[in-house]
């Protein structure tokens, strides 16, 4: 089976659909990060040295494992030299 008639099949969960709604604001974060992260050719630790914290913390963030506070996210825009951008749609 491939990967995308398992994706097919999950969708068709109304349970899966919903957890998979519920996640989407730190997926959006962590692939945000990632895209940063690697546009600018630094790696977790790197991030996470210049904003005082663990590589592990980073990695959190980047697995979705975690939802960051705003004053984290705040840290982590300036650590990457961008600007951080909320906005509801």
């Amino acid at each position: 089976m491939t990967w995308d008639i398992y994706k097919r099949r999950l969708l068709r969960q109304p349970g899966f659909q919903k957890a998979l709604k519920e996640i989407e604001p730190e997926y959006q974060i962590a692939r945000a990060l990632i895209k940063a992260r690697i546009e600018r050719g630094l790696t977790q630790a790197e991030i996470a040295k210049r904003m005082g914290t663990k590589q592990s913390v980073i990695s959190r963030v980047e697995r979705a494992n975690t939802v960051p506070s705003l004053s984290f996210l705040k840290r982590l825009a300036q650590a990457l030299d961008t600007e951080l951008q909320i906005q509801f749609t």
